[in-house]
């Protein structure tokens, strides 16, 4: 099989092309120049596509004995995922960067164009798990659960699914580690990468104001009763505690957190945190990992990365008739179980079944 490995420059990635290589596959490595301005060097664990991470993939690549390329998709990533960042902060909502890269960078434009050039399928450090049958792939979380990025893949479609290759699944960090430097892998002990990759400083504020300017407002109680103000929404999350500089103390004492968003308004409510808790959630744009869902069912539900799962009941919601959406392109209504909290407009619900990924959505309001 014609596999070709996008490596970042990481550990993970390296490790997943020489385990390609050692399947006997005929692996080419490809990394990703997603910056048109990219840092030398990146700052410890922060963001990443650096030009130092693309000599460390060059560098894996050589130790491997494989072809090496850098493609430049700078112009779609700021299109597709910086782009849509500063548009979604712009109209309240919180969105995912990473998953919308494993969306639109990785799994659709990487795999278009190594499709096109004749390789049968894209290899990644991912932490996940493919199970193949006869009648097709199941993604499914990774063996390593504090490492588990099956979330992040819950935006993949069947087709995409079988043309990836996840070979670090069924492994431990600790052991990939190891096994990098066992193959004299100078990465071996870099450090993962955190944050959001186009914001290196992690200063997000700082980088949205850059985009959308200063735009005060109000920050206000559920009764509109205003408490302070702010420099522009843009710099407030559902469920956000710090940094709210409010002067007047809440009436029990405790602390305020964000509830609400407006940007139309362009104010920000504050309050209680139980006020925070939400037990149903609208989401739209599903996408399915396999066969779609149709009524009602029993799920285990995600909203963040590194989040717990709730058990709950997603209901796919058709209004019928030739102008409805079909349904695999239906709204979904879930009802969960137990609550959850800062549950936000713009971040991804991935559901599962047991350990395998059933689809994800975009969360468009939430309930309690």
């Amino acid at each position: 099989m014609k596999v070709l490995a996008a490596m970042s420059g990481g550990v993970d990635s390296a490790v997943a092309a020489a385990r390609a290589v050692d399947a006997g596959h005929d692996v080419t490595g490809v990394h990703l120049a997603l910056s048109k301005n990219p840092l030398s060097f990146r700052s410890g664990a922060r963001g990443c596509c650096s030009k130092e991470d693309a000599h460390d993939a060059r560098r894996a690549a050589d130790v491997l004995g494989i072809p090496f390329y850098v493609w430049d998709l700078s112009d779609r990533f700021a299109e597709d995922v910086v782009d849509d960042f500063v548009a979604e902060y712009a109209a309240g909502r919180t969105p995912n960067p990473c998953v919308r890269c494993n969306e639109k960078i990785k799994f659709a434009a990487v795999l278009e164009r190594g499709v096109a050039l004749g390789f049968d399928a894209v290899c990644t450090g991912h932490y996940a798990r493919l199970l193949r049958d006869d009648h097709g792939v199941q993604l499914h979380r990774a063996v390593d659960e504090g490492k588990d990025q099956s979330y992040v893949l819950g935006v993949l479609t069947q087709e995409q699914l079988l043309r990836s290759y996840f070979p670090l699944g069924g492994s431990l960090k600790s052991e990939v580690r190891a096994e990098a430097e066992q193959r004299g892998l100078a990465v071996a002990d870099k450090p993962d990468s955190h944050d959001i990759c186009f914001i290196a400083d992690g200063d997000t504020a700082g980088f949205l104001d850059k985009h959308l300017g200063s735009r005060p407002g109000a920050i206000v109680d559920p009764d509109g009763r205003q408490l302070g103000e702010h420099d522009g929404s843009h710099h407030f999350t559902i469920g956000q505690r710090k940094g709210l500089r409010i002067g007047t103390p809440a009436d029990d004492g405790k602390p305020r957190y964000v509830l609400d968003i407006s940007p139309v308004s362009n104010t920000v409510t504050v309050g209680p945190r139980n006020a925070l808790d939400v037990r149903a959630i609208e989401a739209i744009r599903p996408t399915w990992t396999g066969d779609v869902r149709e009524g009602s069912w029993d799920a285990a539900v995600q909203v963040r990365a590194h989040g717990s799962t709730v058990p709950a009941t997603v209901t796919t919601v058709t209004t019928g008739g030739a102008t409805g959406p079909s349904v695999g392109d239906a709204p979904l209504g879930v009802r969960l179980h137990d609550r959850l909290t800062g549950v936000a407009p713009g971040q991804t619900v991935v559901y599962y079944d047991g350990t395998r990924v059933v689809g994800s959505a975009t969360i468009s309001a939430a309930h309690a």
